[in-house]
């Protein structure tokens, strides 16, 4: 499946009824197999009261980040139909509308309330950017809806507005930053001739989260490491140049770079070009286990530019973990979607199946019933068992880190040679110590 070709938006959109600008309906029982016949379905339809559960997803949709807001889109609709086909949960079926966010919390935030308030979503889900999601969660108690989280992963979600502040409507399917952060600084304090770090990260949340915890764990366990220099690159850049050229300025021994999607691809090709794999020990690209950005440098790996100094990560990778949940999700999504899922897909995937697992644990809407079958809530998804902490509501599961290389099982690069801890020894726990954030 090496010439797999990536299904478009707009086919992904046949699949569904448009409807109203920058949102997607989709009557998911026509998708994929059959809803069941009426006569088996209507005596359970009053156990939730609801023919039909709506479900409110968003995620970017347009730009250099738009694959993954395609990716959510998937990965919740391989759930559904599959969901649909086995007659819904509790008798209701399940419907989708998804809307663009654009990275912009302004936007998020009116996605929001018009899913709420307007469309009638019972539950909401995604959100790419760290930003939009701090911006909605505040709002999510009076909108009385739960939103899981499944793809921005600041700390500070489930830190502060959560544990800090009791927004208990907020929850986290993926990993937060803990993952790009703690876990890259386990891998290279065990790397005693890696000294001297410098970071290019994203201006904005996302990037200050991973650089400050980055610093704070690995100066744990490694006093003698020194930070040399650091670059931020806002949104939408796309000449890295003068970004890589600050930090190489300090000879540094290790980079660990935040920028995602197209931009980091383009990061990446623009460092090959000023030599930058010649002169550094290890590069990790925290979000270089996704698939649209193994895609992106396949060419480069194959031909080993990167000359195995290249490491990444991710919230969920396709290779990992060999389990038959994880094999039969990667299966499906290959044969629907012509595509091998990224993290943002199996996060919306395991996201509707929580759902349907609270629903039938808690027979109920309400969201201070959904609140509380959630809590504690263990599920075994294709990333391995999730755990929700009841403290903030952040999911427990585990990611492992490696090298990025070929292998011939794959159409694309994966993430091998893998460094594997216990989420427990890479997460924080409440209580949560302080830190210091910002540039």
């Amino acid at each position: 499946m090496s010439g797999n070709k990536k299904i478009s938006r707009r086919e992904l959109l046949k699949a569904a009824t448009v409807a109203g600008i920058g949102g997607m309906t989709l009557g998911l029982s026509k998708v994929g197999e059959a809803a069941p016949p009426k006569e088996k379905s209507k005596s359970k339809k009053k156990i939730l009261g609801v023919d039909v559960i709506k479900l409110g997803g968003q995620g970017v949709i347009s730009g250099a980040h738009a694959d993954y807001g395609w990716q959510i889109q998937s990965g919740a609709i391989l759930a559904i139909d599959e969901i649909n086909a086995k007659g819904g949960i509790l008798g209701s079926r399940l419907e989708l509308k998804f809307m663009d966010e654009e990275l912009k919390a302004a936007v998020a935030v009116k996605n929001a309330r018009y899913l709420v308030t307007e469309w009638g979503a019972h539950l909401l889900f995604g959100v790419d950017s760290s930003g939009c999601s701090m911006a909605i969660g505040p709002i999510l108690p009076e909108l009385d809806r739960i939103c899981v989280f499944g793809h921005a992963s600041t700390h500070r979600l489930t830190e502060e507005l959560v544990y800090g502040k009791g927004i208990k409507q907020i929850f986290r399917i993926s990993v937060p930053v803990y993952q790009e952060s703690n876990l890259a600084a386990l891998i290279f304090k065990e790397y005693p001739n890696i000294k001297r770090w410098a970071g290019i990260h994203c201006d904005y949340e996302y990037g200050y989260s991973v650089w400050a915890l980055f610093k704070d764990t690995l100066k744990k366990y490694r006093p003698d490491v020194e930070f040399v220099s650091i670059a931020w690159a806002p949104f939408w850049t796309m000449d890295f140049s003068s970004h890589i050229s600050a930090v190489m300025a300090a000879n540094p021994d290790g980079i660990i770079a935040t920028p995602w999607a197209g931009e980091g691809v383009m990061l990446l090709r623009q460092a090959l070009m000023l030599g930058v794999f010649d002169k550094v020990q290890a590069w990790f690209q925290c979000m270089g286990g996704s698939v649209d950005f193994l895609e992106g440098i396949s060419r480069e790996v194959e031909a080993g530019k990167f000359k195995d100094k290249l490491w990444a990560t991710a919230r969920y990778i396709h290779n990992y973990p060999d389990t038959p949940e994880n094999n039969k999700f990667v299966a499906s999504f290959r044969k629907r979607w012509n595509r091998l899922p990224n993290y943002s897909a199996e996060n919306a995937y395991s996201t509707i199946y929580v759902f349907k697992a609270a629903l039938e644990k808690s027979r109920s809407l309400k969201t201070a019933d959904l609140i509380k079958a959630m809590e504690g809530l263990k599920l075994m998804t294709p990333a391995g068992e999730r755990f929700f902490r009841p403290e903030d509501h952040q999911a427990v599961y585990n990611v492992p880190g490696g090298r990025v290389m070929k292998d011939p099982n794959y159409p694309i690069p994966i993430v091998g040679d893998l460094k594997v801890f216990p989420a427990q020894a890479y997460y924080r726990n409440p209580p949560f110590e302080a830190l210091t954030m910002g540039k």
